[in-house]
């Protein structure tokens, strides 16, 4: 797993030194259409921005997912949408309280300190940023989330009660007072004078990754600055 990395709901290689744990499901909500926050047995220590594999069997081809609970929380949270066609994820949708799953050691380097740095995401992407936010890391932190309607901001509220005007919701699909009424890269575009000595994290879909990072790169920021995790 590099810096540059991928997962989220991607069938991906798995590194050799993630072994399979047997957890149990303790809670499932709906959050938005097609969209759920599924709690589990935490089986394992993890650091902000990890994944996990997830599957019903301990096999080598099981999803990868952000972590999207803190470091300190009792369960491991994971978010995901319904894929259409999916494999997994219908199935992930229908579980009950008690039912056993299996997940992974976690893994990656998509982890931040408590230096000043923006967070940058569109949809489910929001989850690793997520775990930052609930493990303490979001002082000195900006936070830009893309989503088509006004109920697609996931933790929102709780993204607006501690970072108030540092977090920005960018809404391509619906006008409402509050909201940036556009894309995210959009709104990227009109920023000027970005800090170049800052890092910039990214994670969501790849076009949206490749975008953002153009549009970073054209306003000076150093290649080395801008970190990314890709899902599909």
């Amino acid at each position: 797993m590099t810096k540059n990395g991928t997962h989220s709901g991607q069938n991906s290689l798995l590194p050799s030194s993630a072994g399979f744990l047997e957890t149990s499901v303790v809670e499932i909500n709906e959050i938005s259409a097609d969209v759920f926050l599924l709690s589990l047995e935490k089986k394992f220590d993890f650091r902000a921005g990890q994944v996990v594999g997830i599957h019903f069997e301990p096999r080598p081809d099981a999803r990868l997912y952000s972590i999207a609970s803190g470091e300190k929380e009792r369960y491991l949270k994971i978010l995901f949408n319904i894929q259409p066609g999916g494999m997994l994820t219908p199935r992930l949708a229908s579980c009950k309280k008690g039912d056993t799953l299996f997940t992974t050691t976690p893994f990656g380097w998509f982890t931040c300190n408590s230096d000043a740095a923006w967070w940058i995401a569109s949809g489910t992407g929001i989850a690793p940023f997520a775990s930052m936010f609930y493990s303490g890391l979001s002082e000195n932190k900006i936070l830009i989330h893309g989503g088509r309607s006004p109920d697609s901001f996931y933790f929102q509220e709780d993204f607006q009660k501690v970072m108030k005007d540092r977090y920005i919701r960018c809404c391509s699909g619906e006008h409402k007072e509050g909201l940036y009424n556009g894309r995210l890269t959009g709104y990227l575009k009109n920023l000027d004078n970005l800090p170049v000595n800052q890092t910039y994290y990214l994670c969501g879909r790849v076009e949206m990754v490749i975008e953002v990072r153009d549009i970073l790169l054209k306003k000076g920021i150093p290649y080395r600055n801008i970190l990314s995790e890709i899902y599909f």
